[in-house]
């Protein structure tokens, strides 16, 4: 066998062994990330769970033998989007009003890992174990349904979901736990370059969509935070920030009511639109 046919035979079985995927350039992908606000900390009620377009497809984060879903499966984005009994968020009316406004040959996909509680140290991929460390323990539990490591189990999420779509942004809400910390723009902007890197990423086609925390006209506990959030985009140029005015929030005036969601959902929806070049 001489060695330019024993090079051929090297390439094509190299080429055989590579998995062919089928990307469909209209199914738009979009990370979610966050805490409680993002996990969705309202109770879902019956307008919230009928008449979801099959368009809006969620790529299931954890197994929820209750909800007959398998972790990294695709299906109908019905609430809930988080784990396997959290409650509305802003990504159920994110997606919804997206396919609305969408022509019908395009699809939504979105992945969604959100811990209540946690600060944005825990999507540190670099030193996220010193902060589950001293997790306290009703976070734990949480914490186990991603192996211990949310940052992670995002990527790898995200990296099936571009088998079958397009990663066109990112949407955060994170906050609480850091109300006050005026290093929070820097620490997002870790999460956010690491993101890029480690999906393959260019900034410039991947939008960040921060949203507000329950505003100060809702008598929100940690509305201060909102001054820091405000100063995202001088940190990262792709940074947009979703104004949370107006929201009503529940009782704890730290988390948003099933209404606040939907409209915050909106808005998200409203601005990635905007981003996408459609009115």
């Amino acid at each position: 066998m001489t060695k330019l046919r024993a090079a051929f035979i090297c390439a094509a079985l190299l080429l055989i062994s590579i998995p062919s995927f089928s990307q469909d350039p209209n199914f738009y992908i979009f990370l979610c990330f966050g805490q409680s606000n993002m996990e969705g900390a309202a109770k879902f009620e019956a307008q919230d769970t009928t008449a979801v377009d099959k368009r809006f497809k969620l790529l299931e984060a954890v197994d929820c033998p209750n909800l007959n879903r398998i972790k990294g499966n695709w299906y109908t984005a019905v609430p809930p989007l988080t784990r396997c009994n959290t409650g509305l968020g802003p990504v159920d009316y994110f997606g919804r009003t997206l396919v609305a406004s969408l022509p019908k040959n395009v699809k939504i996909g979105v992945i969604n890992v959100a811990i209540g509680g946690c600060k944005i140290e825990l999507f540190d991929k670099e030193n996220y174990q010193s902060y589950t460390a001293t997790a306290p323990d009703w976070m734990k539990g949480m914490l186990a349904g991603y192996e211990g490591n949310p940052y992670a189990r995002l990527v790898e999420l995200g990296k099936i979901a571009q088998r079958s779509g397009i990663i066109k942004g990112i949407l955060l809400h994170q906050g609480e736990s850091n109300t006050g910390d005026k290093a929070w723009p820097e620490k997002v902007k870790q999460v956010y370059e690491n993101l890029l890197k480690d999906l393959d990423l260019k900034a410039e086609k991947t939008p960040l969509l921060a949203g507000e925390l329950v505003n100060a006209d809702q008598g929100g506990v940690c509305a201060s935070m909102n001054a820091i959030i405000a100063t995202l985009p001088q940190t990262i140029t792709n940074a947009h920030v979703i104004s949370s005015a107006g929201c009503p929030d529940g009782p704890d005036n730290l988390h948003f009511s099933a209404e606040g969601y939907r409209m915050l959902g909106k808005r998200y929806a409203e601005k990635m639109l905007s981003l996408l070049g459609k009115p």
